[in-house]
């Protein structure tokens, strides 16, 4: 893997638990030409009908605990990753995958930044629609977090999407913990618009909620969407840059990897 960059490919990935492989290949006779199919959704989501975690097939010896974090371009994903290492870094075994299109700008962002050594923070390039290699055809990514994990033994794991829709979510083979990432810029509205990152998301984050009164987004309003989309999901209000609400952010990674009994199995 050169440089830590991976391009995206069409492949298999098949996870070793009584035979069972999951191929995650695209049907490329259906997907109108760009290399994956688009699922129809008939409703925005349910918190409570979302796909749970499969911590019983996990083998956290292959794969630490892996929180996936999605949203928007823009939404201040790679500045949470950011904060996230820097916060969590001291105390944590951690490394990082970021993905883009055709770029590895934000594994450069994170390298540039510091956020952890060169060697633990990987690229992968994914050439088309962001969602398909967090969803679809997930081996890429798989593979980029099991190295990682062979190589620095580590007890948690970072994953980052490319900017996509309120469509996109990451599959349950690849994520352990999902974090969804808007932000006011969209304005007050964007919560109620639904889909499965804001309803399914094991926690949705509003960020940037310092520039609420400069673009006219009521977080009131934003915090009764939210909870009326989710049910009982939580949400965090945040300015993952300068600090406010990143704290429970990590609290709620570490209780969950805690419930997963990847903690656990970290320090056997």
């Amino acid at each position: 893997m050169s440089n830590n960059i991976c391009r995206f490919e069409d492949q298999t990935h098949t996870i070793a638990e009584g035979g069972d492989h999951h191929g995650h290949s695209h049907d490329h006779a259906a997907a109108h030409d760009h290399g994956h199919t688009h699922e129809q959704l008939d409703h925005p989501g349910k918190f409570n009908q979302r796909d749970p975690p499969q911590y019983h097939r996990r083998d956290w010896s292959e794969r630490a605990f892996t929180v996936g974090i999605g949203g928007p371009v823009g939404s201040g994903k790679t500045a949470l990753m950011l904060s996230l290492c820097r916060a969590l870094r001291e105390s944590y075994n951690i490394a990082c995958v970021t993905n883009d299109i055709f770029t590895k700008e934000d594994t450069e962002f994170l390298v540039r930044n510091e956020a952890l050594p060169r060697e633990r923070i990987r690229a992968i390039e994914t050439g088309g629609c962001p969602h398909a290699a967090i969803r679809e055809d997930v081996s890429a990514n798989m593979n980029a977090l099991e190295e990682l994990h062979a190589q620095f033994n580590c007890e948690l794991l970072l994953i980052e999407s490319g900017g996509d829709n309120l469509a996109a979510n990451y599959s349950r083979e690849l994520a352990d913990y999902i974090i969804y990432v808007i932000d006011v810029a969209g304005g007050d509205k964007v919560p109620r618009k639904g889909g499965p990152g804001i309803t399914q998301s094991d926690l949705l984050v509003i960020n940037k909620t310092d520039l609420a009164p400069i673009v006219g987004a009521d977080l009131d309003v934003m915090a009764r969407d939210a909870k009326k989309m989710r049910d009982d999901g939580p949400t965090v209000f945040a300015q993952v840059k300068n600090g406010p609400g990143l704290q429970e952010i990590i609290q709620h990674i570490l209780a969950a990897w805690e419930t997963s009994g990847a903690k656990a199995a970290s320090k056997q």
